[in-house]
């Protein structure tokens, strides 16, 4: 009897952990299709894309100036029209611009970084929000990502859902 009541409590454990598990549902997403196909996405690429543009030129104009002063500098001290003192003068200033140019060059990656996270955080908040309600409304326990999921069958596949929440 006793050995009775331990099987019949060890089925219900197996019967109920089947039931929890076979309960929840899973489904994945394609995140990077889904971005790369949203209008708002195309026109964050295009703002920084111009404001690349404008930086860099930027950039370039002052490396392009800089080299001018370099060579009229080399100049004239190879032609002898400048004192040792005033050669040194200017080397001081030209590796000041120097310095100043990197930390352009350096300034123009951190604004441009955070400009394309200024862009994308509301695209992003949207997406999480289309896909969380997307779960919520079809009892998805779970939804991953595409590029984190080793197999997936198609058919739990839910970027159709996702797309159509976000209207594209």
């Amino acid at each position: 009897m006793k050995k009775f009541v331990q099987l019949a409590l060890m089925a219900v454990l197996v019967f109920a952990a089947t039931a929890t598990v076979s309960a929840q549902k899973f489904g994945y997403v394609n995140s990077t299709a889904i971005l790369a196909d949203m209008p708002e996405v195309k026109a964050a690429d295009s703002n920084l894309e111009g404001l690349q543009t404008q930086l860099q030129k930027k950039g370039q104009d002052m490396v392009k100036t800089f080299q001018t002063d370099v060579q009229k500098l080399q100049a004239d001290a190879q032609a002898g029209t400048m004192s040792p003192k005033m050669q040194e003068e200017e080397a001081a200033k030209l590796e000041k611009r120097r310095n100043e140019i990197q930390a352009f060059e350096a300034k123009m990656v951190q604004d441009l970084q955070e400009k394309r996270a200024e862009l994308y955080e509301p695209i992003l908040e949207k997406v999480n929000n289309a896909i969380k309600s997307v779960a919520e409304e079809n009892g998805y326990t779970f939804i991953f990502d595409q590029q984190v999921l080793l197999y997936g069958q198609e058919s739990q596949d839910v970027s159709a859902m996702v797309r159509a929440k976000l209207g594209i």
